[in-house]
């Protein structure tokens, strides 16, 4: 994945009567970079919160391994 540099972005900015800026034109291409890189952000944070909590975790193998023993006793 490309990232985002936000120095490098063409970016243009509506400002209010003061001249104060509030809001900023992306291009869909910079918009969508930026949407998937905050996409992948929010995934490395939820993976650290699970990581870190003390939670008892099982692997897919033992899930599957106990659906399949419960189908053998059905």
């Amino acid at each position: 994945m490309e990232t985002l540099e936000l120095e490098k972005t063409q970016k243009q900015y509506i400002t209010d009567i003061n001249g104060n800026k509030i809001s900023v034109i992306l291009s869909i291409n910079d918009y969508e970079k930026m949407l998937q890189e905050l996409e992948e952000l929010d995934d490395i944070r939820i993976y650290d919160e699970i990581k870190n909590s003390k939670q008892e975790h099982l692997t897919a193998q033992d899930v599957f391994n106990s659906i399949e023993a419960k189908r053998k006793i059905v």
